[in-house]
Parts: C-alpha cells; structure tokens; sequence
C-alpha cells in the first residue's frame, strides 16, 4: 500500500516507559510521537527536509493508558511559499473496541536548503481533511 503524499501514519504502542505516573501516555512523548508524524508528512509533500517552525495548538483530549495502541495520522492541510501547516490527530485503543481521539495538533513546517534556509515549495496542496 502507498501512503499518499503530505500524509503519514504511525502506530506506537503505549508502553511503561512512555508513560507518566498516572499509567497513561507522558505528554512530553506524545508530543515527540506528534512531531515525528508532522515531520514525515511535510517532508513527503516538500520531496526535500523540513523543519519545525511552530506548534500552533496541541490538545491533550483524553488519557491514552499503558496497554493502548495508539496510531497518530498527519496531513498538509495549507501550503505556503515555503511553509506548510500539518494537522495531527491521535487516537489510541484496545483491541476489539473503537479508537478514541487522545491528541490533536497544527505544527507549522519549513522547507529548508542543505544549510537550513527556508527553500521555495514546488507544489500548489490543500487537503484539510484526513486520508483515511
């Protein structure tokens, strides 16, 4: 199966070691896990590296507890010059029950050159809905 360019999924199981002391996902990592989905979608629509410019909004909407398999979905909802705004949900569930949304967020992304200056984008993309 092909992913379809300026999106990304990943899945990540929530395990002891990304979890805070309440047995549910750490923050701190689920915004690792986020930033790492909205990387791979904007370097996938950019065919060239990006970097995080801003993280516009993160929600932490619900608990995503040790034992869930959390699968976080990126897409490039608005391309600028150089820029894009990526949008990145997370839902995490059990086997055999329905996917709650846990995290939601915009992140700004940059193309950037070889020395990390802000490079011209070559495509013309707007998708403000997820592939599903």
């Amino acid at each position: 199966m092909t992913t379809p360019t300026g999106f990304a999924e990943l899945q990540e199981l929530v395990l002891p070691a990304l979890a805070n002391h309440h047995g549910t996902l750490f923050a701190g990592q689920g915004l690792q896990l986020m930033a790492k989905a909205a990387f791979l979608a904007a370097r996938s629509l950019a065919q060239r590296e990006v970097v995080m410019a801003a993280v516009s909004r993160v929600d932490f909407v619900a608990p995503a507890p040790v034992g869930h398999a959390l699968t976080l979905r990126a897409w490039v909802s608005r391309v600028g010059r150089s820029s894009m705004t990526v949008c990145v949900t997370g839902s995490a569930a059990l086997p055999g029950t329905p996917p709650e949304v846990v995290l939601q967020g915009l992140f700004d992304m940059v193309a950037v050159d070889a020395k990390g200056r802000p490079i011209p984008l070559d495509c013309a993309y707007l998708n403000q809905e997820p592939l599903l």
